[in-house]
């Protein structure tokens, strides 16, 4: 375990707004409540995504989504990198129903190395300790997310941050809970999933799980602040989803989270503290 009295840096990156409260808002929560500075970037403002929201605004409206996401889990900066969001195209071209992109080129398309020295400018002016990215199929094969694991590895390089952790989930449990629900449709309507039996991570890799039980609140806080993304292409997806589960279920859901350290070897138990490896 680290010092109690030690306070670090984490910063964590992600390819839209949303993304940090799905994988990571409370984890965050619980280092910014310890008394650690959070920082959020994000790749694009998500212009791309599913909402019955504007087409015209929508980047806009989920900027504002994101600083009220931050307030939630108490991260003390925002900074956003201004690409545009690629959509499910993996050529970076908008979809028929997506759209028109604005002034910088696709995230999943960008030069990995100039992205990446955007992002390691901010780790040096933190001088961070922890990064968190993506897992290596950028959880669910999004080419955004991808481009996350990508640039981020490279700009941790770049700045010498100590340590890296993949933002995922257990995938034996995740393929588990899609069966329950598939069988509760008739109470919580399922959104479309994709096909997952080979996303996230293996349970025999990951490194950390994180208790966030006592920052679920916080965690909630961030998932309603993206009301956006709550509905769209005609119906409820995993925020909304999330934010109806029972409480019994509620925390067995969205009270624990899933990290795999960058050159760590996992063991057992499962680490709880995404500081652990500084000391």
């Amino acid at each position: 375990m680290t010092d109690p009295a030690r306070r670090f840096t984490v910063v964590s990156f992600h390819a839209h707004p949303d993304d940090e409260a799905l994988l990571t808002s409370g984890t965050l929560a619980r280092a910014a409540a310890d008394g650690h500075r959070v920082v959020l970037v994000v790749a694009t403002l998500g212009e791309a995504g599913l909402a019955d929201s504007p087409r015209s605004s929508l980047g806009e409206t989920r900027r504002a989504e994101l600083e009220a996401s931050a307030r939630a889990i108490g991260a003390q900066r925002v900074e956003v990198l201004g690409y545009a969001d690629s959509g499910w195209s993996a050529a970076g071209e908008p979809g028929p129903d997506e759209p028109g992109r604005g002034s910088r080129e696709p995230f999943s398309t960008a030069d990995v190395d100039v992205a990446a020295e955007e992002l390691a400018r901010i780790l040096r002016e933190e001088d961070a300790d922890v990064l968190t990215i993506y897992d290596v199929n950028g959880g669910y094969g999004h080419p955004d997310h991808v481009q996350v694991h990508r640039v981020g590895l490279r700009a941790a390089s770049f700045a010498g941050t100590p340590v890296v952790l993949e933002a995922t989930l257990d995938r034996g449990l995740l393929l588990r809970a899609v069966g329950w629900l598939r069988r509760l449709a008739w109470l919580l309507p399922l959104p479309q999933v994709p096909d997952l039996s080979r996303a996230f991570t293996a349970r025999a890799d990951l490194t950390h799980r994180v208790d966030v039980r006592r920052t679920l609140a916080a965690k909630r806080g961030s998932l309603r602040a993206h009301a956006s993304q709550a509905t769209g292409d005609g119906g409820a997806r995993t925020v909304a989803l999330l934010l109806r589960l029972p409480w019994p279920v509620r925390a067995r859901v969205l009270g624990q989270e899933w990290f795999r350290e960058v050159g760590r070897t996992p063991s057992t138990p499962l680490l709880d503290d995404i500081f652990a490896s500084l000391g």
